[in-house]
């Protein structure tokens, strides 16, 4: 397909871009990675009468650890982020989910903020962003808000992003002792979108006992989601395979398929299920290896 006319523009800088994003309201796609947008365009599935490109933009692509959560700039790309030694060394979570984002074009290209915003409902760091309760910032000419990752995803390719903002960064909570994370993801082919994708957080006390727990699933509803029944779950419990089990069917059963080339409905909810128990897993001997 041949894409339809759009104007393009290439920004100098934040203040230039939320310029044009108010005087065009309404009208303008921001270019980050590409990956995501650019396919729609050429099928005509998004046809933004103007394009933004972010990449003079300077500013948005640092990652950095405060006191309080990871700060990673929504131009960080995939590839930046999973070779990050602070990332690997301390964010197992994060060093999961971009070492199987797309293929080698992609994680050098595409980026967190492009991905996270363009929210597709099988992409991977919804999953991971839900898990971990993270916050996204966004910046418009009047104000910055912080959204909670929770009230972000609202829709398919809906966010609560407003036409005159730009999303600058993602905050992840800093990983506290006894914690652990982990990422599980079911594709059809090496590089594809998730048919499931699972991203559990757990958080181990003293007593041996799963204080709090985050599980975040993507590909098997119209959004991505907080498996929220599945966290009430494992709360307040002693870590084994049959809670796993409990939870991962709860996480099945709260989850929303459709069915279609990569599977029937009750596949995919099976497969959401045992996902589930996997990343649990992993979570929980990574949160032991950390207390």
């Amino acid at each position: 397909m041949i894409p339809g006319q759009f104007d393009y523009v290439r920004p100098a800088d934040m203040a230039e871009t939320l310029r044009i994003l108010k005087d065009r309201e309404g009208e303008a796609k921001l270019l980050s990675g590409g990956y995501s947008l650019l396919p729609l365009i050429k099928l005509r599935l998004a046809q933004p009468a103007l394009l933004v490109d972010l990449r003079d933009v300077a500013g948005l692509d640092g990652i950095a650890e405060t006191d309080d959560y990871l700060r990673i700039g929504a131009r960080a790309t995939h590839r930046q982020i999973h070779e990050m030694p602070m990332v690997r060394d301390r964010y197992p979570l994060l060093h999961d989910v971009t070492a199987v984002i797309g293929d080698p074009q992609v994680r050098n290209w595409g980026t967190i903020g492009g991905s996270v915003a363009h929210a597709d409902p099988a992409s991977d760091w919804p999953a991971v962003l839900l898990a971990t309760s993270s916050t996204i910032i966004c910046r418009s000419q009047s104000r910055e808000r912080a959204i909670a990752a929770r009230e972000f995803f609202l829709d398919t390719f809906t966010t609560a992003i407003e036409p005159t903002e730009v999303l600058t960064e993602i905050r992840i909570p800093r990983r506290p002792r006894g914690a652990g994370g982990a990422y599980q993801k079911l594709e059809r082919k090496v590089g594809d979108f998730a048919t499931v994708g699972v991203a559990a957080v757990v958080r181990l006390g003293a007593n041996g006992r799963i204080e709090s727990a985050g599980i975040g699933l993507t590909g098997v509803a119209e959004t991505p989601f907080a498996a929220t029944d599945a966290e009430a779950i494992l709360a307040g419990n002693a870590p084994a395979e049959e809670l796993f089990r409990k939870a991962a069917a709860a996480a099945g059963a709260q989850s929303r398929p459709a069915g279609d080339v990569r599977g029937p409905v009750e596949y995919k909810r099976a497969m959401a299920a045992e996902l589930t128990v996997r990343a649990l897993r992993t979570a929980v001997e990574r949160a032991l290896a950390n207390a």
